[in-house]
């Protein structure tokens, strides 16, 4: 934010900004935008960042990750134990087959099980963290909590797309519809490669994204003008002038007007797709959530996460899987289809996981009614496109799902194998501002267990 003087407008005469008789002026006008903070945060980052990391031939470009918030049920979706007895799988008793000979998943999941070719599921993940927060920054980051506090893949995906020379419009990291919220994004990586996230809901027919698109009744021709309201202050601009600071920070503004008021904005308009899309993947928040990130991708952002909400199923487990199950099933099976459709799929890593699974025995009773707790010993996770192999299955669980019985994947092989597909050297270094040793992944040693990046599917 900038100051005006106040008894400067108007007047031929230059005059010193005062502590008294300020306007104070958001970052474009009264919207009070983001984008122009992002613009230069991005500029300042592309001057400072340390040393190049060595960077492998990419096979994928770009990311959307499927961030199931709360942690989801791992018995329920893609590791069925129906033999396990009532008190583990209560009401879903017929797993159901996939397209993909000898691999089952959830009753729940009719549309997945036909695109089960396009992904491959990972029965075997483990890092026996139960605290929402703890684990939420393990599976982001996929490093466990030290003394330094490390980005996510998408701030470190951000990171390496910016220095090898990401030109595009939209911020390369980008979350719908909010942050996370548990942790810093950017960690040691400084704000700078913050996620930017959009607000707004995307079954609207325009996201009213903060910074990128206007608010409602405000017309492109009403913003143009607001936009000519400032440039036409001529002692503002000849103030600004004499101070390189905020002068760097006008050009990021009229920077931020451009992309509004250009192609930018056009990735949040949904009313481009035709009703048949729309409907495919589902008219509710999530379901065009996906449809969103799927737009993203089409016009080059790197980085894209659906952070989706409600997973946390402490009570009536089974109450919330009937309402949440449908809606997923059809926006990820639609989002991988309609990717593959595109021909996307080969250049996108698609992954679907939260910070933990949940406890495979329900607890019964008031107030739990048959729900899952925290569970990160053993649960599930699926990745899809951008060089994984789709039907697949990795690792597996014990009968009743509660241990890893075969080939434990932990956060780390995981991140590990993305920033591989990414064309980023895991065993490359990360710039700290304090001059500390960091690795893009941190290293397995005798406190850190690994199984591996995963090349059976890569």
């Amino acid at each position: 934010m900038f100051d005006i003087p106040a008894h400067a407008i108007g007047s031929d005469r230059v005059s010193r900004p005062s502590r008294r008789g300020f306007l104070r002026v958001g970052a474009i006008g009264s919207l009070g935008l983001t984008l122009p903070h992002f613009l230069q945060a991005r500029a300042a980052a592309e001057e400072t960042a340390g040393a190049k990391t060595r960077a492998q031939s990419p096979r994928a470009k770009a990311v959307i990750q499927l961030w199931m918030n709360g942690g989801p049920s791992q018995t329920d979706t893609f590791d069925p134990k129906p033999k396990a007895g009532p008190d583990y799988c209560g009401p879903y008793r017929k797993p159901i087959a996939t397209n993909v000979e000898g691999v089952e998943i959830g009753e729940m999941l009719p549309l997945l099980a036909k695109e089960a070719d396009k992904y491959a599921v990972i029965r075997s993940m483990t890092h026996g963290e139960n605290g929402h927060e703890t684990a939420s920054y393990i599976m982001q980051t996929g490093s466990m909590p030290a003394d330094l506090v490390y980005p996510t893949l998408g701030a470190v995906t951000s990171y390496f797309r910016q220095q090898s020379g990401y030109e595009g419009s939209l911020p390369p990291y980008i979350t719908v519809p909010r942050p996370l919220g548990r942790f810093s994004e950017s960690g040691f990586l400084g704000t700078q490669y913050k996620t930017f996230a959009t607000g707004g809901d995307a079954k609207a027919d325009v996201v009213n994204v903060q910074g990128i698109v206007p608010p409602g009744g405000l017309t492109d021709e009403r913003l143009s003008e607001r936009g000519d309201l400032l440039r036409k202050i001529d002692n503002l601009r000849r103030w600004l002038d004499q101070n390189e600071t905020l002068a760097t920070a006008d050009q990021h503004q009229q920077k931020a007007y451009e992309l509004i008021l250009g192609d930018a904005k056009k990735a949040f308009l949904m009313k481009e797709e035709d009703d048949a899309t729309r409907d495919r993947y589902g008219r509710t928040t999530w379901g065009q959530s996906f449809l969103l990130a799927r737009r993203l991708v089409e016009r080059g952002v790197p980085f894209i996460t659906v952070n989706w909400g409600g997973w946390d199923t402490h009570r009536d487990n089974f109450g919330r899987m009937a309402t949440l199950l449908p809606e997923l099933d059809k926006a990820f099976s639609s989002l991988l289809a309609d990717l593959a459709e595109r021909g996307l799929l080969e250049s996108t890593i698609v992954t679907w996981f939260g910070e933990f699974g949940r406890t495979p025995k329900t607890a019964k009773g008031a107030p739990w009614d048959d729900g899952r707790h925290h569970y990160g010993k053993c649960f599930s996770a699926v990745v899809a496109g951008g060089g994984f192999q789709g039907g697949k299955v990795v690792g597996e669980s014990d009968p009743k799902g509660e241990t890893v019985k075969d080939r434990p994947v932990y956060p780390w092989d995981l991140s590990a194998s993305m920033y591989e597909l990414l064309g980023i050297d895991a065993k490359g270094k990360l710039p700290h501002p304090h001059g500390c040793v960091a690795y893009v992944t941190p290293p397995a040693d005798d406190k850190i267990e690994s199984g591996g990046i995963l090349t059976e599917i890569m």
